[in-house]
């Protein structure tokens, strides 16, 4: 990978990506207010079993096929991706978060003032919706950043906004996160190369605990993030 390439990639995977990831815990405060997560090892055991069996198993083989799809200039195909990871989402909220997050990276494109992202822009524009990892994808296939690298950048994005939303809602230590990151750390580059040989036919987002989390979530009384 160029060092170009590198420092975009970097810039991708930024919590400073004005998105507002922050915001959502994805059902880990709903966790936290049940009494599922009650310290580091429950925060670590809930974010790492999301990373192998929900994150692992659908939105990050679909990472890899969007990428694929822009990369072969396969429109079509980037679009029925898009229905379908929408389609995907188990409550309102993750639905409405992804929808927020490609709303505001898509206005990004425009934002960042380069002339060649503004074909792209157009492309994206023609969509009513576009979930965050169909224009998360789209810049990565623009910047060529390698797949590889992205759909482990993309994990690691993930597995840090997760364990923020743990420090915060735990609440936990700012050395507890760094552990927390470290043990996922190993598991993300496993990860991210089976997403990347997964079959479509294998792609499964079947965890029915994550999704009564985030339901549950939605009718929660007192809330710091919004899903």
């Amino acid at each position: 990978m160029s060092q170009l390439a590198l420092a975009r990639l970097l810039q991708l995977a930024s919590p400073a990506l004005p998105v507002g990831a922050y915001t959502y815990s994805q059902g880990l405060e709903w966790a936290v207010e049940s009494g599922v997560i009650r310290n580091e090892t429950d925060a670590g055991r809930w974010i790492a079993d999301l990373l192998r069996h929900g994150i692992g198993c659908y939105e990050a083989p679909m990472l890899s096929a969007l990428l694929q799809a822009w990369r072969t200039s396969q429109i079509d195909a980037v679009f029925t991706l898009n229905a379908e990871f929408l389609a995907s989402r188990e409550s309102a909220e993750l639905r409405a978060e992804t929808v927020q997050m490609g709303f505001s990276l898509r206005r990004l494109l425009r934002d960042l003032r380069d002339d060649g992202l503004s074909r792209l822009a157009d492309t994206l524009d023609a969509a009513p919706e576009v979930a965050f990892p169909t224009v998360w994808t789209a810049l990565a296939a623009a910047w060529k950043i390698e797949q590889d690298a992205a759909v482990t950048a993309y994990l690691w994005s993930w597995a840090e906004n997760q364990v923020m939303a743990a420090l915060k809602a735990v609440p936990l230590g700012q050395a507890a996160g760094q552990r927390l990151l470290a043990q996922l750390a190993v598991h993300i580059p496993t990860v991210a190369v089976d997403a990347q040989k997964m079959p479509k036919t294998a792609w499964s987002n079947f965890t029915p605990g994550f999704a009564i989390a985030c339901a549950r979530h939605e009718t929660q009384y007192s809330r710091l993030f919004r899903s």
